[in-house]
């Protein structure tokens, strides 16, 4: 059967679980063919500006030829081998070069497959540190209003909720800090370690933005302040940059903003471009020094069948050297038209808290309903595609996450749909 002759329809209706959808109540999913720059094509040769990056994910803008032709090459060469007693060049390649442009202190690297699996790897990692010390640390620290995955220690330092609520009981508990916000968080840290500190194993941010859980902006003076009583109690620090690495917030990652270097940072996303999934949690070598031993029980008893596939990091070392030669003005200049619109969307009614870092514009929509499952957020969205704009709102908080490439003009419409979903429409009713 050719291609063409293929009912994905029909197949997609009758096989395919998609992710966050609610099958009962969704609209039928858009079959989409190809994808240019910043621009999706559907079937019918209908063009969609892909204002979300696709989940965050592409970072130079779709099919660059630059890491398809690495991909590609990569494919001839060497497609997969056990990373277990194995190595190869592009793995040691990105490795090296992460770590060059890493905050310093962050001279390892562990590969697996995505953002959540990189926050498992960086949890184990800091709850075995002191197992292998002879110490019984078992207590995370993490932030209210925080998402760090769908996978189960992920979803245990996430914030609890509608996401994590079927699976509250099998999840370990955490000390929770209040958002940093609306909360003095450095305070309220103290205080625990002041009660806790011998219980506490490690401390886990998203710095500067926290992502699903509203586009929620914190200062670098809060991440600052965490990060010196972590040094100052010599408990590790765990800084998620699965959303804000690579040029999301303006620097090449968050914790640039407040001029610390955490303990373990862990990577996905945008680190392939978007092309393939990859994960990286990069770690300082004294924790990896307190794993190293003739001793096989301290070992990391962790791995995944494709960690370090040759493929995704040859894609990896691509969209690092695009990031290297071109990006830095385009994502200054996407912050300054973000901040442009910022002060006119600010004055529509129905709209507050405009607020913007780096590359990232949120906003928040007064509604009846507020939340993740609010329906203003589906109304926009549906607006949005009907005039060939991606936008997903997280309920009533709507962001504009361009992929690098992204023009003036194409943000300028990503801007003017939301201003005409609030005249022209607005709630739903």
């Amino acid at each position: 059967m050719s291609p063409s002759a293929f009912d994905v329809t029909g197949a997609d209706r009758q096989h395919v679980w998609h992710p966050y959808t609610q099958h009962g109540a969704a609209d039928p999913p858009i079959q989409i063919a190809r994808a240019e720059g910043a621009y999706l094509v559907d079937v019918n040769g209908r063009e969609i500006l892909d204002a979300i990056s696709s989940w965050w994910v592409t970072l130079h803008g779709h099919a660059r030829p630059e890491i398809a032709n690495a991909i590609a090459k990569q494919a001839q060469t060497l497609e997969q081998v056990i990373f277990a007693g194995f190595t190869h060049e592009p793995a040691a390649q990105l490795a090296a070069g992460l770590v060059e442009r890493a905050p310093v202190g962050l001279e390892r690297v562990f590969f697996s497959d995505d953002g959540s699996t990189a926050v498992e790897v960086a949890v184990k990692i800091a709850l075995q540190y002191w197992v292998n010390r002879g110490e019984q640390r078992r207590t995370i620290v993490a932030l209210e209003n925080a998402y760090h995955g769908d996978t189960f220690g992920a979803m245990s330092v996430s914030a609890r909720g509608l996401f994590t609520e079927p699976f509250a009981t099998l999840l370990f508990d955490v000390v929770r800090l209040p958002d940093p916000v609306e909360h003095d968080v450095v305070s309220a840290l103290e205080a625990v370690f002041a009660e806790r500190e011998r219980e506490i194993a490690a401390v886990i941010v998203e710095p500067m933005l926290m992502g699903a859980g509203g586009m929620r902006m914190w200062s670098a003076g809060a991440l600052r302040g965490i990060r010196e009583l972590t040094i100052a109690h010599g408990i590790p620090m765990i800084a998620d940059e699965v959303l804000t690495g690579f040029g999301r917030t303006g620097p090449l990652f968050a914790c640039e903003h407040a001029a610390v270097s955490p303990d373990l940072m862990c990577l996905s996303k945008g680190i392939t471009g978007g092309f393939v999934p990859l994960g990286a949690t990069l770690a300082t070598n004294e924790l990896f020094d307190s794993f190293k031993s003739k001793d096989r029980t301290k070992t990391l008893f962790h791995g995944h069948s494709y960690t370090a596939n040759p493929i995704a990091c040859a894609a990896g070392i691509a969209s690092l050297a695009l990031l290297d030669e071109n990006s830095v003005e385009r994502r200054r200049e996407i912050g300054w038209s973000h901040r442009a619109a910022a002060t006119g969307l600010q004055l529509i009614e129905g709209i507050r808290n405009v607020r913007v870092l780096g590359t990232v514009m949120a906003l928040d929509l007064v509604a009846r309903d507020t939340g993740y499952l609010s329906k203003i957020g589906p109304a926009l969205g549906r607006f949005a595609l009907d005039r060939g704009v991606l936008l997903r709102p997280l309920g009533d908080t709507v962001y504009i996450l361009p992929p690098y490439c992204a023009t003036d003009d194409d943000l300028a419409r990503a801007y003017d749909v939301i201003a005409d979903f609030m005249e022209f429409q607005g709630e739903p009713r």
